[in-house]
């Protein structure tokens, strides 16, 4: 499958997601911004992707970030984020949303396995409550430490700073 096969529509992940799982495939979801792709994103998806499971990544669109984290964000566009992620071999499907939180998103193509990263702890994860409900689970994956997007734009501008003396 290529990449741009992988990126789909609510309705068409829907019809998908019917099939796979008449051939005996969990579906597992995550979801994030994926702004810049890295080490630590590659190791969660990789994590999240076992054998006989369908892995659907639930991609936030450019207005749900800006409204998240604020301008300047997202640095890639949706359309760029979502080509990246699809390319991954661990991902299977990439569907956007406009909402902050996938919510709805979960209750449409209610997951067998809910996954986030255990920086999540102790609060509650949006969508459990419907994964719960039809027997399915939550999984929280290690979070590697220094690893996020944000850090990476600190450390960008502190390089450019370095370099612009």
């Amino acid at each position: 499958m290529n990449s741009q096969t992988k990126i789909v529509s609510l309705t068409t992940l829907t019809k998908k997601l019917k099939q796979h799982r008449k051939d005996g495939k969990k579906i597992a979801f995550t979801n994030g911004c994926f702004d810049i792709l890295h080490f630590g994103h590659i190791s969660y998806l990789e994590r999240a992707k076992k054998r006989n499971r369908i892995l659907v990544v639930g991609l936030n669109s450019d207005s749900s970030i800006k409204k998240i984290k604020g301008p300047p964000r997202p640095i890639l566009s949706q359309k760029e984020r979502a080509h990246i992620l699809a390319a991954l071999a661990a991902v299977d499907y990439v569907t956007i949303f406009n909402d902050s939180t996938p919510y709805r998103l979960i209750k449409t193509i209610q997951p067998d396995i809910l996954i986030k990263g255990a920086d999540w702890g102790d609060k509650e994860v949006v969508g459990s409550d419907i994964v719960e409900k039809n027997d399915g689970r939550v999984e929280l994956i290690p979070y590697i430490k220094n690893f996020s997007t944000t850090n990476i734009i600190q450390r960008i501008i502190e390089k450019s700073l370095v370099c612009a003396k």
